[in-house]
């Protein structure tokens, strides 16, 4: 059995996380929910893919920034048109790249910030693992 992945983030700027990684990153709305326990929230990602992002918002908290720049999801993109397609689909969107923390990821990748100050690369390379 493979399991599947979500990775959950609370957050302030729900409208905003959603432009960055459906607009911008190219991520499906898989779901969403408003006032379930207090909270409101959105899946994203791809209907095939193994793992989905999750953001929510509990009105009332405060979340803040991300701990630190070298908070990422790394997203491997080996086919050169698409990940020029990827790095271009942000940058319409309006975001524009930032210089990585570790220089690693600026050799064959492109980094974007979002909203809460946590990086996404999308990494011109295949995963080799």
């Amino acid at each position: 059995m493979v399991p599947k992945l979500r990775v959950a983030r609370p957050t302030d700027q729900l409208p905003e996380l959603l432009r960055f990684y459906r607009d911008g990153l190219g991520l499906v709305e898989l779901a969403s929910f408003t006032a379930h326990n207090g909270f409101d929230g959105v899946m994203l990602g791809h209907p095939q893919a193994p793992y989905h992002l999750e953001f929510t918002h509990q009105p009332g908290h405060h979340v803040g920034w991300a701990p630190t720049a070298d908070h990422l999801l790394v997203f491997y993109l080996p086919h050169l048109p698409d990940w020029q397609a990827c790095v271009q689909r942000m940058e319409v969107a309006g975001f524009k790249p930032v210089p990585a923390y570790n220089p690693y990821w600026d050799q064959l990748g492109t980094t974007f910030e979002d909203p809460d100050g946590y990086r996404v690369v999308l990494q011109h390379a295949a995963w080799e693992l």
